[in-house]
């Protein structure tokens, strides 16, 4: 690797290989104009991802708008006429199939043309939708809600969601793990910002005619449709080949930075450095990308089952100690801990290897879901509350450290169309996940169960997904090098196997550091915001 500081003819040299046209080269959304010229600092591009991810994740927080929606006629109360919870539910559950199915389709057009045209894209869906929505409350079509935000707005997620992880990975080769951890973190706190924002809006609004929903759909979708776009475009790309400054070529694959894993062929190249990539159409017919998907279909559907049904556990198993309220304070204190699991567990598998970070979530999930039912019958509130706390944040790790676990497999060429199709793995644990715990539930008390003891069929279920997750996990073997090209790109022209791909150390100047400091500035506000909010509510519970 040279300690040359690359010039601008690696940019030129790169359109020549891609067969850039003069056209394409002028259009501001072309993939050719996002590639960093010298002096960009890597630093800028994970605020950029987060204000995507902050603006999506408020998918978490829809439920906010369900109790007023029910009483749109009626304003005061429900009144003949108005819409059901459970009707407006099926917007929940519209945006994690339509997230992960068009993460699924979109995934190689996202890597062919980019990420800013990708985050365009989803700016647009994700803000249309809201103003869809809006008309959809203004005239009273229940289909318009489905519509807007349910089908338009679950591709905007899924555009959203993948076009920053795999924008991160090409950035932060030496900490994939932190970098996706950096992004996905905004996914699961956009809720924690819109939430409130949300409530705060509607109450703005409200009038003895109106609940405020609409108007506050037609603000929400402006604000975040303005912070997406203003992500998208501070999107940058690392030239072909680029690695950072003090990287060696040693390979980061399955095992984590320290371990290399088997190579036939004896090239133990890291797949990021030298462009080593398996195509997206042959990597999602690998049994390791099926091992992945069960993995992070298992550890999702426990995960998601135990959010939904946190607040009236909590409350029914703990009834003479949590109020409604409180309850509220315990669920806002899970998405607290399912972001920091993001960060966490992500950046910790840049140490332990992505399968060891697994093997910890599978393993002490499984004890912990396990133990639920006697923590309850010994009404340990505190306990409780612990342990669901630390199985959040594994349930936010696994999100987070997957596209790292993928990159290590597969490469990273092509790592957000690979991503985008294991998602699918997502939007079935979204179905799966609920169903089995309100099923179960409401089969236990339908024989005459107590509620506080309903739960218990429940957590052992649960445990046994993970310990299915286990088994799934330690089925995933290295890559055979055989399904491998070289290819410095998607989309580009494929690079001989002896010729070398372009390289360059980081190019940050000094004077881009303000900058940087500018940009975390401006996401991490409105993200304590959040944390305030949750945090204060949460105090509300005495343990």
């Amino acid at each position: 690797m040279t300690q040359d500081k690359p010039d601008l003819s690696a940019v030129a040299l790169r359109a020549k290989v891609e067969g850039l046209s003069p056209q394409n080269m002028s259009s501001i959304l072309a993939k050719s104009r996002i590639v960093a010229a010298p002096g960009f600092n890597r630093w800028l591009v994970p605020p950029a991802a987060l204000a995507i991810h902050l603006s999506i994740g408020m998918a978490y927080g829809f439920s906010v708008f369900w109790l007023p929606l029910s009483r749109a006629i009626g304003v005061t109360a429900p009144a003949p006429g108005d819409w059901r919870v459970s009707t407006l539910g099926w917007m929940y559950t519209l945006f994690f199939v339509f997230l992960g199915s068009s993460a699924a389709v979109f995934g190689p057009w996202v890597e062919r043309e980019g990420p800013r045209k990708a985050g365009v894209v989803a700016a647009c869906c994700w803000g249309g939708g809201f103003v869809l929505s809006a008309l959809g409350v203004y005239t009273h079509q229940i289909w318009l809600l489905w519509i807007g935000s349910g089908v338009i707005g679950g591709c905007g997620l899924g555009l959203g969601y993948i076009s920053p992880v795999s924008t991160l990975i090409k950035w932060f080769p030496d900490r994939r793990g932190m970098a996706t951890g950096l992004a996905i973190m905004g996914f699961g706190g956009g809720a924690m910002i819109g939430t409130p924002l949300a409530n705060l809006l509607m109450n703005r609004f409200a009038t003895p005619q109106s609940v405020g929903v609409w108007q506050t759909f037609l603000v929400m979708g402006a604000l975040y449709f303005t912070a997406m776009m203003i992500g998208a475009f501070g999107y940058r790309l690392p030239p072909p080949g680029w690695s950072p400054a003090g990287m060696s070529r040693a390979a980061l694959r399955l095992d984590g930075p320290r371990e290399r894993a088997p190579s036939r062929s004896g090239q133990a190249q890291a797949t990021s450095a030298a462009g080593r990539s398996v195509p997206v159409s042959i990597a999602w017919r690998t049994r390791q990308f099926w091992f992945l998907w069960a993995v992070l279909c298992l550890n999702v559907s426990a995960g998601i089952g135990i959010l939904g049904m946190a607040s009236p556990m909590i409350q029914e198993m703990f009834k003479d100690r949590v109020t409604p309220s409180s309850a509220a304070g315990f669920a806002g204190l899970l998405s607290l801990f399912n972001i920091v699991g993001r960060i966490f567990w992500a950046s910790l598998s840049d140490v332990l290897g992505r399968r060891a970070t697994y093997t910890v979530f599978f393993v002490l999930g499984t004890v912990l879901y396990a133990s639920v039912p006697v923590v309850g019958a010994a009404g340990a509130l505190g306990l409780f509350v612990a342990i669901f706390c630390v199985a959040l944040t594994m349930y936010g790790g696994g999100f987070a450290a997957i596209p790292a676990y993928l990159a290590d497999l597969f490469g990273t060429a092509q790592v957000g169309a690979i991503h985008g199709r294991l998602l699918t793995a997502w939007s079935t644990a979204g179905v799966l996940g609920p169903v089995l715990v309100n099923y179960i539930r409401e089969f236990q008390i339908g024989r005459g169960v107590p509620p506080a003891q309903a739960y218990t069929v429940t957590m052992y279920v649960l445990a046994s997904l993970l310990v299915a997750g286990f088994f799934a996990n330690l089925a995933v073997r290295p890559v055979d090098e055989s399904l491998f090209t070289l290819a410095p790109a998607a989309g580009s022209q494929p690079v001989g196997f002896g010729q070398e791909p372009l390289t360059a150390v980081e190019p940050a100047s000094s004077s881009s550091w303000p900058l940087v400091a500018a940009a975390w500035v401006l996401v991490a506000l409105p993200l304590a915001w959040g944390v305030y909010n949750t945090v204060s509510l949460a105090l509300q519970m005495t343990l």
